[in-house]
C-alpha cells in the first residue's frame, strides 16, 4: 500500500504517469501507517466524544422550531473547513508535516460531531428518531447493550441474521459510558462516523499527501454525510471504503506501475501488507454490513479480471518465445488469482467472527423461512442512479469525477479503483432490476451514498488537473481556484442540515424513552412505556432479558432489552425465527374462545411462547396492529388488526392491568 500511494502522490504533481512504484515497501512506513491511524482514532474519538458532550450541556431550543443551532451548525462547519484548509497550506508549504495528519483527523472529526451533533442537540434521538428503520436498528444496539452475547434482535435463543459488527461495539460504547442503548445510539452514530472520517483523511493523506488527502476527505465526508449519515453502519464503511478500493486494486495488481499491468510471481512481487490490509476491510465490512460487502467483493473480482485480461495481453509479444509467453501468463494469472484468494481467506475469517453461528444453525438444517430482507423496491430502485446530471454542486463535482476517471484509468491506480467500483455499482444496479423478475431485488438504491462518495472523490482528482490547466493557461490563479473549491465546500456543507430535515425534525418529535419530545410538545403514548416496563417487573419476578413480550407496539423494545415473539416487519425478520409461521400462530390464538384453548396454543408453540403480553384497546377487544409483506407492491408493507376476545385473559392463569391506551398482560 505504501509503495504505491507514495508513487501516486508524485504522479499527480508531474502530470499524467500512474502509480505505483515498483520498489518494497519499507516495513518502517507500513509501521508509520498504523501508529498513524491508531493516533488518528483516538483524537477523533475524544474530539467527538467531548464536543457532543460540550453541546449537551446547553439547553438548546429544538431544531424543528428554530434556526439557532441551524446557524451554530454553519458557523461550525465553516470552522472546521478553516482548520483544514490551514493544515493543506501548512503541507503545501513543507510545515507542519508530523502535526498536519493528527490535526486534520481532529478537524474531520469535528467537521462531522457539529454537522450532526448541532442540529440534534436539544433531543435524545438520532435521525428518524424511533420511527422507520431507526426502531430497529435501536432495538439492535438494546440487545447488544445488554449483553456483548451475539444474539438476535428480537427473537429469543437465535443467532442474529444481521452483521452485529457496528451494533456490538456501540453496545460496548453504550455499557462504557452508562447509558441505555437507545440514549447512547446518536453519540454512537455520530462518534463512529467522526472515527472513520478520521480513518479516511488519513488514509488519503498517507495516499496523496495533505493537500489533496484533506481535500479527498472532505469531499468523501461531506457527500457520506448528504446521502448515508441516517444509516450510520453504512456510512462508516462509505467513508472508510473509498481510500480502501485504491488499497484493495494495488493489493491485486501486485508492485507495478498501472500502466505496465499485473505484477507477478506472486510471492516476489506482492503487497503482502496491502493484501492483509484488504482483507480486513472486507472482513469488517461483511461483519458490519452485507450489502456493501457484496459491492466491493464484487470489485475485487471486476478488478482481478481485469488485470488477469490486461496481463496476458501484456505478455504476448511477437519477438518472445511461445514457451516464454505461456510461463509468463500462467506466472500473472496465477499471481492475481492468489492475491485475490488471499484477500478473500482473510476476510471470511474475520467475518466468521460475527457470520458462524447464523451459518452453522442453517447447515444444521434448522427450520426457516418468512424472511424478506430484498423484497423492497421503492422508485429510485427502479432507475439508475444518475448523480453528476443534477444541476446542484453534487452534479456537477461528479460529472467532473466521471469525465477524470473515463480519462485516467489507463494511467492512474486511483482511477481504475475508482472506475471499477462505479461499474460495479451500476452492474449491481442492473442485476437487481433483472431479479424482479424472480421475485425478490437486490436493494441496489442503497448503493446511491457509495457512487456519490467516489464520483466525488474523483471529481476532486478532476478539479486538480483542471487547476494546473488554468494555471498553465492563465497564470498563477491558485488563490481563486482555492478560493471557490472552498466556498463550494462550505456550500455544500451548509446543505446537509437541510437535506436531513425531516429526519431531524422527526427526532424532535418522537417520544424518547424517558417519555419526553425534545420540541416540548406532549409526549405520544410511548410515555407509559416506564410504567409499563415496572409492571412486567413487579409482577413477572424476572428481569427484562428472561421475559417474550408478544406486541406491535415496537418502539418498546427498542427502548428495553425484551425479547419479541414476532418482530417489526417480515423484512427486518431473522429467516430462522419463522415470521409467517409465527403470524399464523397469532392469528390462531385470536380465535381462541376461552382461556383454556389459549393456554393450550401457548403450551404446543414450537417456540417459546410469550409470557407478556403488550395490547392497545380496541372497539371489539386487545388488538396488536401487525404488518404482511405485500411485495412487489410500493409500499411493501400491508398492516393488519389481529383482536384477541379480553375473556380469554379473565382467568387465575392471568393478570391484566390496563395502562393509558395500553393492556398489559401476564402469564402467571
Amino acid at each position: 500500500m505504501t509503495s504505491s500511494t507514495s508513487a501516486d502522490r508524485t504522479a499527480t504533481t508531474t502530470g499524467p504517469d500512474p502509480s505505483p512504484a515498483a520498489e518494497p515497501a519499507r516495513p518502517r512506513g507500513h509501521g508509520r501507517t498504523a501508529l498513524s491511524l491508531v493516533a488518528g482514532v483516538i483524537v477523533a474519538g475524544v474530539v467527538s466524544f467531548i464536543g457532543l458532550a460540550a453541546i449537551g450541556t446547553v439547553d438548546w431550543p429544538a431544531f424543528n422550531s428554530s434556526n439557532v443551532t441551524r446557524s451554530l451548525t454553519t458557523a461550525g462547519q465553516v470552522m472546521a473547513i478553516a482548520v483544514l484548509v490551514g493544515m493543506a497550506l501548512l503541507y503545501r508549504y513543507g510545515k507542519g508535516r508530523l502535526a498536519v495528519p493528527l490535526v486534520s483527523a481532529a478537524a474531520i472529526s469535528g467537521f462531522v460531531t457539529v454537522t450532526l451533533g448541532m442540529p440534534l442537540g436539544a433531543t435524545r434521538l438520532y435521525l428518524f428518531g424511533l420511527s422507520v428503520d431507526q426502531e430497529f436498528r435501536t432495538e439492535y444496539l438494546t440487545r447488544m447493550t445488554s449483553s456483548p452475547h451475539l444474539a438476535d434482535m428480537t427473537y429469543i435463543d437465535l443467532p442474529p441474521y444481521y452483521p452485529a459488527g457496528w451494533f456490538w461495539w456501540g453496545g460496548r460504547f453504550a455499557n462504557l459510558i452508562g447509558q441505555p442503548g437507545w440514549e447512547a445510539y446518536k453519540s454512537w452514530a455520530i462518534v463512529s462516523m467522526a472515527v472513520a472520517a478520521a480513518v479516511g483523511v488519513l488514509l488519503f493523506i498517507r495516499m496523496f499527501g495533505a493537500d489533496r488527502g484533506i481535500a479527498l476527505g472532505l469531499a468523501v465526508t461531506t457527500v457520506t454525510l448528504l446521502y448515508a449519515s441516517p444509516e450510520p453502519y453504512a456510512a462508516v464503511l462509505v467513508l472508510i471504503g473509498v481510500p480502501m478500493m485504491v488499497t484493495l486494486t494495488y493489493a491485486l495488481r501486485g508492485r507495478t506501475r498501472a500502466a505496465d499491468g499485473p505484477a507477478g510471481p506472486l510471492f516476489g512481487a506482492t503487497s503482502w501488507p496491502a493484501v492483509v490490509a484488504s482483507g480486513v476491510f472486507l472482513g469488517v465490512s461483511a461483519a458490519t454490513y452485507t450489502l456493501f460487502t457484496g459491492v466491493f467483493a464484487l470489485t475485487a473480482i471486476l478488478l482481478a479480471c481485469y488485470f488477469v485480461v490486461q496481463g496476458w495481453l501484456a505478455a504476448g509479444n511477437k519477438s518472445t518465445p511461445s514457451t516464454t509467453v505461456r510461463a509468463r501468463r500462467r506466472e500473472i494469472v496465477g499471481a492475481v488469482i492468489g492475491r485475490l484468494v488471499a484477500i478473500g481467506v482473510v476476510s471470511g475469517l474475520i467475518a466468521l467472527l460475527v457470520w458462524a453461528p447464523y451459518l452453522l444453525a442453517r447447515l444444521s438444517s434448522e427450520p426457516a423461512s418468512g424472511g424478506t430482507a430484498q423484497h423492497y423496491l421503492p422508485e429510485r430502485g427502479s432507475v439508475l442512479p444518475l448523480p453528476m446530471f443534477g444541476l446542484n454542486l453534487v452534479g456537477a463535482i461528479t460529472m467532473i469525477g466521471l469525465l477524470w476517471i473515463l480519462l485516467r484509468f489507463r494511467t492512474r491506480t486511483v482511477a481504475l479503483a475508482m472506475g471499477a467500483t462505479v461499474v460495479t455499482i451500476y452492474v449491481f444496479c442492473l442485476l437487481s432490476m433483472l431479479m424482479t423478475a424472480m421475485g425478490t431485488t437486490l436493494l441496489s438504491f442503497r448503493l446511491d451514498s457509495v457512487l456519490v462518495a467516489v464520483l466525488s472523490a474523483a471529481g476532486v482528482f478532476g478539479v486538480v488537473d483542471i487547476a494546473h490547466w488554468a494555471v498553465r493557461r492563465f497564470g498563477d490563479i491558485r488563490v481563486v481556484v482555492g478560493a471557490v473549491a472552498v466556498l463550494a465546500a462550505i456550500g455544500m456543507a451548509q446543505s446537509i442540515p437541510g437535506h436531513l430535515g425531516t429526519e431531524i425534525t422527526t427526532a424532535y418529535t418522537d417520544t424518547d424513552g424517558y417519555g419526553e419530545r425534545a420540541d416540548a410538545r406532549p409526549a405520544g403514548a410511548e410515555s407509559y412505556f416506564g410504567e409499563i416496563d415496572k409492571l412486567i417487573t413487579a409482577q413477572t419476578g424476572k428481569p427484562r432479558t428472561e421475559n417474550v413480550v408478544l406486541t406491535a407496539d415496537f418502539g418498546f423494545l427498542s427502548i428495553y432489552p425484551y425479547w419479541g415473539f414476532q418482530g417489526l416487519t417480515s423484512h427486518y425478520a431473522n429467516p430462522l425465527a419463522e415470521f409467517d409461521k409465527r403470524a399464523a400462530a397469532i392469528a390462531r390464538w385470536a380465535e381462541s374462545e376461552n382461556p383454556d384453548q389459549l393456554v393450550t396454543h401457548l403450551e404446543d408453540s414450537p417456540w417459546v411462547p410469550p409470557n407478556v403480553f403488550l395490547f392497545r384497546y380496541g372497539a371489539d377487544g386487545y388488538t396488536l396492529r401487525l404488518a404482511e409483506d405485500v411485495y412487489p407492491n410500493d409500499p411493501n408493507v400491508k398492516r393488519y388488526t389481529v383482536t384477541f376476545d379480553p375473556t380469554v385473559f379473565d382467568d387465575p392463569r392471568f393478570e391484566v392491568t390496563e395502562v393509558g391506551p395500553f393492556v398489559l398482560v401476564i402469564r402467571k
